[in-house]
Formats: C-alpha cells, structure tokens, sequence
C-alpha cells in the first residue's frame, strides 16, 4: 500500500512502500561484536515479547540493539536498555520469525512466518490492514490471527504444501503474494537481499531484513537451511537471526532451533599489497577456553577457493587473539593471497576434516587498509574498513568520510501532509567530490544503499556542500520541493526508487573501488564505504523521529554514523 502524502499547494505524490534491493556487489557493514562483550542472553527490556525460535536445549544468543547480525557464528551483542525504548505491548505488534529466500536445490519455492510478537490476539487481518509490504505485497484475508499461532505467506502455495507434508494441523498458508509489476510474474525474494515489511494499523509494523553477505548465515543461501529468528533483537539486524538447525527450516511450528555459534570469529583482514605485505588475518576468542584452529576451513567467495589453516601456532586462546600470517607454512600453497579489490571471507569450524555448520564472516572492503569489526554506540558492532590496523590488539575506528549522511527523515508524521521522507548527506572534505569514478577504464558511479540510487558524472558534491534526496516519485517537482523546505538554490536535490524503513536498516554511502568480469559478462563491483549508519525507530529519546514531526539529525561525525549516540531528533532541516 502505498502512502499518500499532498505538498502544500496541494500536489499528491506517491511514496513507494519498497526497500532497494541489494545487488550481489553490495557490502553489508553490519557484523559481530567486539571482544569483551556480554554473551548472557535477554529480550528487549520491558517488553512482552514472545521468543518464538529459542529453545533451552539448544545454545542461544541475544541480538544487537540496533537494526541489519548474527551468522550462526557471530558473537552475542546484549540488548541495552538505555540505547533501546521497549515495544508498546498494548496493540498488537506483528513479527517476522522465518524466512526461506533461497531454497535448496534450485527450487524456487519461498516463504515467510508471520505471528504476533507482542500485544492482543487480531480480530480481523484485513480490516486491520495486515500486509507484506517492502520485497513482496500480500494482503492479508479476512480471518482473526491469535497470539502464539504462526501463518505462512509465500510465492507458491502448492510448491509449499508438497514440500512440507507434516505440516501442523492449524498451519494456514496463504498466496501467492502479488506479482511483480515489472515482469508481471509472482514476485521474489531478491536472494543478495531485501526487507520484508509486515505492516498493521496502528504502531506494530515489523521490518525484517534478510541478505547472503557476510554477516549473514551463508547456511540460508541455498544450502538448505532457513533463516530463524532467534527471539530478540530487531528483525532488521542480522545478528537476531541464525540458520535453521534442520534442513528446510520448520514452518508453523515456532520453537526453532538454530545452529550454535563457534567462538572464535574473523576480526580483522589485511589484503595483499604488492611490495608491501601479504597480508594476514586476525581471529579473535571471546569463549572461555583456548580453541585450536588447525584444519579449519577459510573460504573466498570471490576467487572461489578455499584453504586450511595448518602450521605451528593454530591456538587462539580465551578473550585473546590469534594472528596468522598469509603464508604458505599456514596456507599451504603459495600462501593466502586477498586482493585489495573487496571479497567475502568465511571461516568455517571443521572437525575430523568436516565442517560443522558453524562459521564466521567477515566482508573485506575494497581498499588496501585491513577491514575488521569495531564497537559502536548503543551495544552493538559493526565491520568495514579500519582507520587504523592493530593486528593482534583491539580494533580501532572505523575510517570514514569525506562523505556524510547528515540527516534522515526515515518516517513522515503521516498527519501532516507537508511532511515528506527524504535523505542528506554532506561532504565534510576539503576538495570538491564527484560521486561518479572511472576505474580501468569502466566508468561507475557512487551509491547509496537503503534508498536504490546511484550517481551520473554530473553529480559533484563541493567542499561544505550537501544534497537532499527524495523519493523519485517527485522527480518533476524539484521547484515545489525547495519552496517546502526552503532549500537553497546551490543545494543539490536528487531522487531515489527506493524507501527508507519505517522500522530501521542500513544505509550506506558507497564508492566503487574496482571491479572483476563475471562469466555471464556482467561485472562484480567492490566498494570502500564513505559513510554508515543502522538507525532504529526505538532508538532511546530518539522516537520523536518515528512518525512524529521530527528527524534523525547528524551530531557526530568523528566516524561512521552507527548507534544512537551519533543522533539527534530535531526538526526536519533539509539542506540547511
């Protein structure tokens, strides 16, 4: 459903209820958290929810208090109260607690579990406006949906009946979502990555995310497996979900166990530079045991090959690190060598010469500098590009810049018909930024992930300068648009096909780095991010940007803008 908004005088727009998909050369900045951290497990503070995936006979882990991470081998981030308001219990608050995006076997069959998360039984799914929103649209029937029942929404409904034949009794499926209005077919899942909105009446919208880059369980790609919801946590961050420990997932039945986590994880890569290193990686264990690594299994998803880790020195000891040199005495061969142009890193957990199930990820930015994880504000980690390598200590900063997003107004107060979604960001540089790249003689522009936009060779963002973007939906009305807000003449404006997330996710400031041929004649890009930041509509003393008149505003630009401490809600000041 999309929402209607008038500007002043009087020019209706539609805003698309859609997430930009990510394409298979995006990078997730979202990752594990940083050693030290607390692994107790906890649900949001204050609330009522339910947690629909956890099991006592299984390991589970608590989720990052901010939106897109957890691989079934990323650390635990506890939830903190103080960075995250608890859910409003008293209407009812919807949850996404499954979701198969990419089925084994080539099959094209996917599915979504919905329930409700917290709040009183829905007496009528349609006349309250029950829907998939964002990747895919469905419209709930007329039907009550009561609390602890789980209902399943997926793109063939036949397909899924045969594939799941023990289904509960009371399992209801519903479909096929709607068709794609661009290739009028049943719409799908993008496999690198999406948002699934289910939307209500009221306040109990739930945004879900699901990707196959790293942080994300590479076990839910294909390979069998779904992705499970561990029971806290927003949908919206990766470290709240984990693979399905039993092949297919197991739809309607909530309770779903996922596969435990190894402690020991990638921290930290170095890529190989000609004439200047080869390179290294750095684990780090925050269990409370030494953990031997020999024969475990590393993987490149972009040279598609994978090495075991041998030679002398293969124990990574309790809350320590483990630093292994890209050589042959522990790669074998001619050594590890990552380029500098971005990869997808994986260690898998191999005993007896098999992999367990259990891995750890870690997407190496391109670029020369080493690509880690860091802490931020608000108790959660993310990973991307450090401004200082420290192999085998603590992580540093993330580097960013020059290149800011500076404001976010993620979710327009829906009572006041002036009030319009948009995005700006800054150039904190010193020379002027043309956001378009000519690599190897391949020309590419800037992007911005979260909003679907990329750059032409006539966007140049000058020193102190900002640009303002808008849903494309305005497109002709640039000139109505800056009477609105008032935005200078020498303040860019552009337009974007995506939305921004009522309930929070990633966006990202991106520039391309370089690129490789793909056999089907396409090209892989691999991007350094300038800028980035997960905002959530629980932020603590930020809900007033929810829906409420004001905007998630820019106070810290000292690194990358991830947790609320970076924020401010103020009033909407787009350009200025």
């Amino acid at each position: 459903m999309n929402t209607k908004k008038w500007l002043a005088v009087g020019t209706c727009v539609s805003l698309l209820s859609m997430f930009s998909a990510c394409s298979d050369d995006e990078s997730s900045p979202v990752t594990p958290p940083d050693p030290g951290l607390s692994s107790s497990a906890m649900v949001v503070p204050g609330s009522s929810e339910v947690a629909p995936n956890s099991s006592a006979g299984e390991a589970q882990t608590p989720s990052s208090a901010t939106v897109p991470t957890s691989s079934s081998a990323t650390v635990p981030v506890p939830m903190s109260s103080e960075s995250i308001d608890p859910i409003d219990s008293a209407s009812s608050q919807m949850g996404v607690s499954e979701i198969m995006y990419n089925a084994p076997g080539g099959s094209a069959l996917e599915w979504v579990e919905v329930y409700i998360k917290a709040g009183p039984d829905i007496g009528d799914m349609e006349l309250s406006g029950l829907r998939l929103d964002g990747a895919v649209n469905f419209a709930f029937p007329s039907g009550g949906l009561k609390k602890g029942e789980y209902v399943i929404v997926t793109n063939d409904p036949t397909t899924f009946k045969s594939t799941y034949k023990n289904l509960p009794a009371n399992c209801r499926v519903f479909g096929p979502w709607d068709k794609d209005p661009k290739t009028d077919q049943v719409a799908k899942l993008i496999n690198e990555g999406d948002v699934v909105d289910v939307k209500i009446h009221g306040s109990g919208d739930v945004s879900a995310a699901f990707s196959n880059e790293p942080p994300w369980p590479s076990l839910a790609d294909g390979k069998g497996r779904t992705l499970v919801y561990k029971g806290s946590g927003s949908e919206a961050d990766p470290s709240s979900w984990g693979a399905s420990s039993v092949e297919n997932g197991n739809p309607c039945a909530g309770g779903d166990k996922v596969l435990d986590a190894t402690t020991v994880r990638l921290n930290e890569i170095k890529p190989f530079v000609i004439n200047e290193t080869d390179g290294w990686i750095e684990l780090y264990n925050y269990g409370s045991a030494p953990v031997d690594v020999k024969g475990w299994e590393l993987e490149s998803k972009k040279k598609d090959k994978t090495w075991k880790i041998g030679g002398d020195n293969t124990v990574v000891p309790a809350n320590g690190y483990l630093l292994l040199e890209s050589t042959a005495a522990v790669f074998g061969d001619d050594g590890l060598y990552l380029g500098n142009n971005g990869d997808e890193i994986y260690l898998y957990e191999a005993a007896s010469g098999t992999r367990t199930g259990k891995e750890t990820s870690l997407m190496l930015s391109a670029g020369t500098q080493s690509s880690g994880v860091v802490d931020v504000a608000g108790g959660s980690s993310v990973q991307g590009t450090m401004a200082t390598e420290t192999p085998g200590a603590a992580n540093s900063a993330l580097k960013a810049g020059p290149i800011f997003i500076s404001e976010i107004n993620y979710h327009e107060n829906e009572t006041n018909p002036n009030d319009m979604e948009f995005l700006e960001i800054v150039n904190k540089g010193t020379e002027n930024v043309t956001l378009f790249e000519s690599v190897n003689g391949q020309s590419k522009g800037w992007k911005i992930e979260g909003v679907n936009i990329e750059f032409s060779s006539t966007d140049v963002l000058p020193a102190g300068g900002m640009m303002v973007l808008f849903n494309d939906s305005m497109k002709t009305k640039e000139d109505l648009l800056r009477a609105r807000y008032s935005i200078p003449e020498n303040v860019l404006i552009r337009f974007y096909a995506g939305k921004l997330s009522n309930r929070g996710e990633t966006v990202a400031v991106k520039k391309p780095f370089s690129f490789t041929a793909k056999s089907d004649g396409t090209k892989q890009w691999y991007y350094e991010i300038s800028d980035a930041t997960i905002y959530n509509d629980r932020w603590s003393g930020l809900t007033e940007a929810d829906g409420k008149g004001k905007s998630l505003n820019r106070k810290d630009y000292t690194t990358m803008g991830y947790g609320s401490a970076s924020w401010q809600a103020l009033d909407p000041t787009p350009g200025k």
